[in-house]
């Protein structure tokens, strides 16, 4: 018994320890776009142009985007580039070793990577669209890149194009737990090199993103929530007629 008192607690910490580990950095509320139809749309177009390329998709097949709105042709001309079949699953040419010797660590699959961010600090969608917003230019790393929701990101900015370049601004304070020691405390951004987009057109774009790395976790979600409020409605219903039942049947019983 204690054995497994302390096994719990210390999984009780996993969550806790993982957001620490990346940074700890406050996270926006991502929209809630994942029954806009549109949005939807828009997040798989980026998804296969910026996002297949290194990342799979191995439990989404490309005819499942059918459930928001894009016909089978629409995908055949708009998603599909390299010989694919509109039943294929969504997956990568990058092998895991060039993804390890590029990156340092194979790319994820993104399937559910939107349910697998989810920690106490908020949802997987707040994570991804915090995270995905919040690149900076490093001289210092591999890439050339870094990220203030997760330092030493080993992936690239892959939407730099779109967002441009941004330095981060950082000012050196005491630690408010050991005066000994000094922090960086991040302050702000400065845009070296404007993207394709503007600051709002960015955020909307991957705002679209991230809705769809929702729905791709979860594609059923938005039956088994309409399912839901009529299974409620219905339950409503016959707990009123099981109440007014009850009372007509002891209404005679003296």
């Amino acid at each position: 018994m204690k054995l497994m008192k302390k096994l719990i607690a210390a999984l009780a910490f996993v969550p806790v320890l993982a957001v620490a580990a990346e940074g700890n950095f406050p996270l926006d509320s991502a929209p809630d776009r994942v029954t806009d139809t549109a949005a939807l749309q828009n997040g798989a177009k980026l998804f296969v142009n910026y996002c297949l390329n290194c990342h799979s998709a191995s439990a989404m097949r490309y005819n499942r985007l059918r459930d928001i709105g894009l016909s089978e042709e629409q995908i055949k001309n708009n998603l599909l580039f390299t010989g694919e079949k509109v039943g294929d699953l969504m997956k990568t040419s990058l092998s895991v070793k060039d993804g390890k010797e590029w990156f340092g660590a194979a790319p994820p699959d993104l399937s559910v990577i939107a349910r697998a961010k989810s920690s106490p600090a908020g949802s997987g969608a707040d994570w991804l669209y915090t995270y995905l917003r919040t690149y900076y230019k490093d001289d210092t790393r591999p890439t050339g890149w870094n990220n203030l929701v997760f330092p030493n990101v080993g992936m690239p900015h892959v939407l730099w194009e779109l967002q441009g370049v941004r330095n981060a601004k950082f000012v050196e304070e005491t630690d408010p737990h050991d005066a000994s020691k000094k922090i960086h405390k991040f302050v702000g951004f400065e845009q070296v090199k404007p993207g394709t987009m503007t600051a709002v057109e960015y955020d909307n774009a991957v705002g679209d993103l991230v809705a769809y790395l929702q729905w791709m976790a979860e594609p059923a979600q938005n039956d088994r929530r309409r399912l839901g409020v009529w299974v409620l409605l219905f339950l409503s219903v016959l707990s009123f007629l099981a109440w007014r039942l009850n009372a007509s049947y002891w209404k005679e019983v003296k």
